[in-house]
């Protein structure tokens, strides 16, 4: 054997015996200590969001192998977002913001808005999957926002469980109306949104001392069903 192939022999053992002793340090690592994927700032969060965002809008979205991720996430997820959107099917949260599955933390009822069993989800999201970022993701030309403006118009009642639904949209839309703005239903859309961003904010004990110790940033945003566009609101 030549004095190159015995080197080259002695690096290609050195890089392996290097490779299994890290696997194995790893390997001893408590799962606590350990660095997670999604142990990101909520504006590293916010900004891979907006990137995907803008990816979306261009069609110009990642390449996706579905098949490639599944074996690990059968094991763990660590979404990056929490997002509370609406059950609009023009709404397809992944799509929009150009993430894998398991990026993303996903709850959705019709008009966006917080109740005990989305706040409890949240809470899961933040507490047990460590996910740095909660969006409250409005849309243009909301149907739940839209039947509330309606309701007070006429106070004619829905039929079925709908009219519990605008029960509870009205307290993110009741303020919107009694300004009379003129174009009323986007501005009722963003109070809706700003008023459950708010109450997530407020959320104790788990969300609201999480914000509070800056481990988590709540954002409010409007997804332009015309355009594809998320508009952050301030």
């Amino acid at each position: 054997m030549s004095e190159s192939q015995s080197s080259s022999g002695l690096n290609r053992r050195t890089l392996l015996k290097g490779a299994l002793t890290t696997a194995a340090l790893t390997a001893a690592i408590p799962r606590a200590m350990r660095a997670q994927p999604n142990a990101i700032s909520p504006s590293a969060a916010l900004e891979r969001l907006m990137k995907g965002n803008a990816r979306y809008m261009r069609n110009q979205m990642d390449l996706k192998d579905f098949s490639a991720g599944r074996a690990a996430l059968a094991q763990a997820q660590y979404p990056i977002a929490g997002i509370l959107g609406c059950a609009d099917s023009r709404v397809s949260t992944e799509f929009i913001f150009d993430q894998d599955p398991g990026e993303l933390f996903v709850c959705r009822v019709a008009g966006n808005y917080m109740n005990v069993d989305i706040l409890a989800s949240l809470e899961y999201g933040v507490a047990v999957l460590g996910t740095p970022l909660i969006m409250v993701l409005g849309h243009t030309n909301c149907g739940a926002v839209k039947a509330v403006i309606q309701f007070e118009k006429d106070h004619k009642p829905l039929p079925g469980h709908l009219q519990m639904l605008l029960d509870a949209v009205s307290p993110g839309v009741t303020e919107a109306i009694r300004q009379g703005p003129t174009d009323l239903l986007d501005h009722a859309i963003e109070a809706n949104v700003r008023h459950n961003a708010q109450r997530l904010r407020q959320a104790h004990p788990v969300i609201a001392k999480a914000v509070e110790e800056k481990r988590v940033e709540v954002v409010s945003a409007v997804y332009e069903l015309a355009t594809g566009q998320v508009r952050l609101l301030k």
